[in-house]
């Protein structure tokens, strides 16, 4: 996968009636409001989240093309996929202390996540 050189913003605009695109957890998921004007708010989680699953959707697994943050996944288990490819010793959740090492594990890791290597 060739890196990405340049950095990429975005708006996306859509058009919700009579639905909750984006529930807030901490208000019993009613919509998120903008006090100020009164229209709907969509997190960037929740966009993240939507994209995310189109991928996994589009590109069913393909190399390259793996979500790293998944509902009810471990992430300490995905981490050790990268150490164990790399043939290095995990010794705890962080990246390892040698440069080089570290390049290698997050080189890995945008490798095979697509998440990782989109949103960082």
């Amino acid at each position: 996968m060739p890196a990405i050189t340049n950095r990429y913003d975005f708006v996306l605009f859509f058009d919700v009636e009579n639905g909750n695109p984006n529930g807030d957890p901490d208000a019993g998921n009613m919509p998120r409001i903008d006090p100020e004007t009164g229209l709907g708010l969509v997190t960037d989680v929740c966009l993240k989240r939507k994209v995310r699953n189109y991928v996994e959707l589009a590109k069913e697994g393909a190399t390259g093309y793996r979500i790293y943050v998944q509902e009810k996944a471990v992430l300490n288990q995905k981490n050790q996929e990268a150490y164990t490819a790399l043939s290095l010793k995990a010794e705890s959740k962080k990246l390892p202390k040698e440069s080089d090492e570290a390049r290698a594990v997050t080189a890995w890791m945008c490798e095979n996540f697509f998440d990782i290597r989109t949103f960082g």
